[in-house]
């Protein structure tokens, strides 16, 4: 073992498992394609093997990680780690004391341990571990986990006392190359800091072709942390109330250029008029919610809305977003609702675990409930009460930590990507008097997120490529603005005739209009 540390890449952390294997894969010529392929650290797991056996194994597997210049560890046992020499040796939570691993091993072996809660991550950093392995973030069938899964959602919560430290961490337990982007961007903190890198099994063990499941990993993973993009904008932009406006404008045309598909999982009150909101805009609906078609579908789809008026089928939402997020199409997620019963919460949460949200829109009260906030209350879908003493400051820190933008709906309306907050004041009273106008804010939304992401060039380490940010604003702008001009007309008369109105006036909005008539303001937080 050298004597000092050196610098160490956990981007594609490998952890083996020679039963995974597939049939006619010889292991060392497995290891071999993928570290060829790009894997930075190896760590050789051999839970069920004699000793003589496992020494063999790990002698020969670094040999191969020698001549690609890759550390390796080995899983538990400190006696063949130190018989061969390797680089260090991971530890779980009942195994060997760090401090018993440290006085045993020489200075500059690399030590990490396995953490399944904040306090375990705590202990670990007090102890002197050099990196920890954080989970179980998704399902595995390749281990026996006794803690509960983590989701995406709680790594941000057990990353946390890694603040100011130079321990690392890498994400450990049901890791993919269809769920990678979503676990670094959800992990993502407000400080900016995130995972090192991702510990895989069975994507690249059980793979015939290791060298190319090794690679797709690692230019995702070296993509995201060269940018580390934070949110769904372009978060070096200094957005400015005219720049915003012109942008936004400038996707209406996008929209009836590209005339996107949009996948909606909606509530069945709402159904047909958002139907004809997005066919009046310039896209194209399709109304699915059968989990059985999403893989197909969302190859075909511009853009998803997911919107949780009536929970008809979790399973077809989970697959959607799960698929959406596998095929780099933005997410929008409108939790109708949400506070009103601890099913609507709990759903919610296996949602947001399962894919990442490009925009997360709601009211006062629903948004309250997402981020377990108790300054404002629900009663059913609407808000009750004076709304959030600062909501430019709760929407930007709700962006941050969901990692995506937020829009905030009421006579103000409030978008964040967590950097910038804009604060947007158009609409019309008539608004509230007809049913489901919320829902079909969701629907603008989804439809300029949609043609955002058809007119962007898309980019390996990010999850939705296009900005957003302006999307979101551009879809507000879209309800809001046609509302101010169908309240206007001589045939509406009340609530009953504001609705096709409304419709009519969506599909006239020139980019001009919008331009001239967008109340748009950047807040100060």
């Amino acid at each position: 073992m050298a004597e000092s540390k050196r610098e160490i890449d956990y981007s594609v952390y490998l952890v083996t498992g020679r039963d995974l294997l597939p049939p006619g894969k010889d292991y060392l010529e497995s290891l071999e394609e993928s570290l060829r392929g790009g894997v930075t650290i190896v760590q050789i797991r051999e839970k069920t093997t004699e000793t003589g056996e496992f020494l063999e194994v790990a002698r020969r597997s670094q040999a191969l990680c020698r001549k690609f210049n890759v550390p390796i560890l080995i899983n538990d046992r400190l006696d063949i780690a130190l018989a061969i020499g390797a680089d260090g040796v991971h530890i779980g939570q009942t195994d060997m004391p760090i401090a018993v691993a440290k006085a045993l091993l020489p200075p500059g072996a690399i030590i990490g341990m396995t953490c399944n809660t904040p306090a375990h991550v705590a202990q670990a950093v007090k102890d002197g571990a050099d990196y920890v392995g954080v989970g179980p973030v998704f399902a595995t069938q390749t281990k026996n986990v006794a803690s509960p899964m983590l989701g995406v959602r709680g790594l941000q919560d057990i990353l946390a006392p890694l603040e100011g430290t130079n321990v690392k961490a890498v994400a450990i337990a049901g890791i993919k190359y269809t769920n990678a982007l979503q676990c670094l961007y959800g992990a993502v903190r407000p400080s900016g800091l995130g995972l090192d890198g991702l510990a895989v099994v069975s994507d690249i063990v059980a793979s015939h072709e290791p060298e190319a499941a090794a690679r797709k990993l690692a230019t995702v993973v070296h993509a995201f942390k060269s940018t580390i993009p934070h949110i769904f904008s372009l978060s070096q932009h200094p957005y400015t109330s005219q720049y915003i406006k012109e942008n936004a404008a400038q996707l209406f045309p996008a929209i009836r250029r590209h005339g996107p598909l949009v996948q909606q999982i909606t509530n069945t009150v709402v159904t047909t008029q958002s139907a004809n909101a997005t066919l009046a805009l310039g896209a194209s609906p399709i109304m699915a919610n059968a989990p059985q078609e999403m893989a197909d579908i969302s190859k075909a789809i511009g853009g998803l809305l997911i919107n949780f008026g009536t929970i008809q089928s979790l399973d077809g939402m989970i697959e959607a977003g799960k698929h959406a997020n596998i095929n780099r199409k933005p997410v929008v997620f409108d939790p109708v609702g949400v506070g009103a019963s601890q099913y609507r919460r709990s759903s919610a949460n296996s949602l947001l675990n399962t894919w990442q949200a490009t925009v997360i829109k709601g009211n006062a009260g629903e948004l309250a409930a997402i981020a377990n906030s108790q300054e404002v209350r629900a009663k059913g879908v609407d808000s009750v009460g004076q709304g959030f003493k600062n909501p430019a400051l709760f929407v930007r820190d709700l962006a941050r930590r969901e990692r995506c933008i937020v829009v905030l709906s009421g006579k103000t309306d409030y978008v964040s990507d967590g950097t910038t907050v804009v604060s947007l004041n158009n609409g019309h009273p008539l608004l509230g008097d007809i049913t489901g106008s919320g829902c079909m804010l969701g629907t603008c939304i989804a439809i300029f997120c949609a043609a955002a992401s058809m007119e962007a060039t898309p980019e390996d380490g990010k999850l939705v490529s296009g900005d957003m940010f302006i999307a979101a604003i551009g879809g507000v702008l879209a309800l809001t603005l046609a509302s101010e001009k169908a309240a206007a007309r001589d045939d509406v008369k009340g609530s009953g005739t504001f609705l096709p109105a409304l419709i009519d006036e969506l599909g006239k909005l020139s980019p001009e209009e919008v331009v001239a008539l967008a109340n748009v303001e950047v807040v100060s937080v």
